[in-house]
């Protein structure tokens, strides 16, 4: 008959952390989406003309690697308020006076904290590389199709620096078929010389652009006319080339496994200290923060059990505050590891070893020593 109770107990606790998790993970994720993916939404579409409906799609995209983070916060919401909820109406003490421990009590959470670790570690595996992938590759090829408009004549588009200046102005006669018809470039991202380069074809495509048949002047900002050279064919490295931002991006979207596989191979190169241990930091992240998700509800069990006389909205007030002061942590500790200050590994478990013991003593105390 104990037994039976006791599932039937099981039970209970994890319905009433179901009916706060899965809320929170939509309102956490809604408040992310709408603060963060959505102003980038917009600089998309205002800065670079991209499509709507592209830029749109883009964001989706980027929800699984959204979700991962809003998992552990919707694990602490629900445990807090869930056990905030059963101490105002002295359901845990009623429990534990029929000899149900805490630790009992927290047993059904914790496994339900852990399988979403784990669900948390997947979706960070396998479904964001490959999403961010996507998104990243669609907004390049929008941007490409808006610069490069299909059966268009006379046409002219800028490129800019990162200080928003203006490096390249490109102006085509013709574009068809994937061939540009005309081209002449004016580039002025070289200091005291501006190179003009006029083609006759060109072609374009994700990775390189070619030039034909083409002249390249080197102008003094005088106007004279320092150099002339013809070519029947050359390359030309733009903002648009999608091979070097895919170079870029690279170790960002491998999964744990691929990417320690990388850091093996480069860790022996010329690689910058500062990014090998910025990927190093990233591929310990890729277990520490689906471990956050187990690891917070350690914390969130006692915090949740106030005196009677606390109001239910605590609950909400300490679970804002413990994300706010976790994510804060984490962004220092990752810092900290990326100036090389403190190793790469305690960079990204840093922030976790300090919830894993505030937990264990804030349990301890209201297990052990507050009765």
């Amino acid at each position: 008959m104990k037994k039976y109770n006791l599932l039937i107990i099981d039970k209970y606790l994890l319905k009433q952390l179901l009916e706060t998790f899965l809320p929170g993970i939509l309102v956490f994720t809604s408040l992310v989406f709408a603060s963060d993916q959505f102003l980038y939404l917009v600089k998309q579409i205002s800065n670079y003309g991209i499509p709507f409906k592209v830029a749109f799609i883009a964001v989706l995209l980027q929800l699984p690697y959204i979700i991962v983070f809003t998992i552990p916060m919707a694990i602490l919401l629900a445990t807090i308020l869930t056990f905030n909820k059963l101490n105002a109406s002295n359901e845990i003490t009623v429990m534990r006076a029929c000899g149900i421990s805490l630790r009992r009590l927290a047993a059904p959470i914790l496994i339900f904290s852990f399988i979403a670790a784990i669900s948390s570690f997947i979706i960070n595996e396998y479904v964001v590389p490959a999403a961010n992938t996507q998104a990243r590759n669609l907004m390049l090829w929008a941007l490409m199709q808006k610069n490069l408009p299909q059966e268009k004549t006379n046409f002219s588009f800028k490129e800019f620096d990162v200080n928003k200046q203006l490096k390249r102005l490109f102006y085509v006669s013709n574009y068809k078929n994937r061939k540009l018809e005309g081209v002449t470039v004016l580039d002025l991202s070289r200091e005291n010389m501006i190179q003009v380069i006029q083609a006759k074809h060109a072609e374009a495509d994700p990775d390189k652009w070619y030039f034909y048949d083409a002249v390249n002047y080197s102008i003094s900002p005088s106007g004279k006319i320092m150099n002339t050279a013809a070519f029947k064919e050359s390359t030309l490295n733009t903002v648009f080339n999608l091979s070097k931002l895919r170079e870029l991006q690279k170790a960002r979207d491998l999964n744990y496994f691929a990417l320690a596989k990388y850091i093996n191979e480069i860790k022996d190169s010329e690689k910058n200290s500062n990014e090998l241990a910025k990927l190093k930091i990233n591929l310990y992240e890729k277990i520490s923060l689906p471990a956050t998700s187990f690891l917070i509800s350690i914390i969130g069990i006692p915090l949740a059990i106030t005196p009677p006389r606390a109001r239910f909205n605590r609950g909400l007030l300490f679970s804002i505050l413990i994300i706010f002061c976790y994510y804060i942590l984490r962004a220092v500790s990752s810092s900290l590891g990326e100036a090389q200050i403190i190793d790469p590994l305690l960079a990204a478990w840093l922030p976790n070893i300090i919830v894993l013991l505030s937990g264990c003593l804030l349990f301890y105390r209201k297990e052990f020593l507050v009765k």
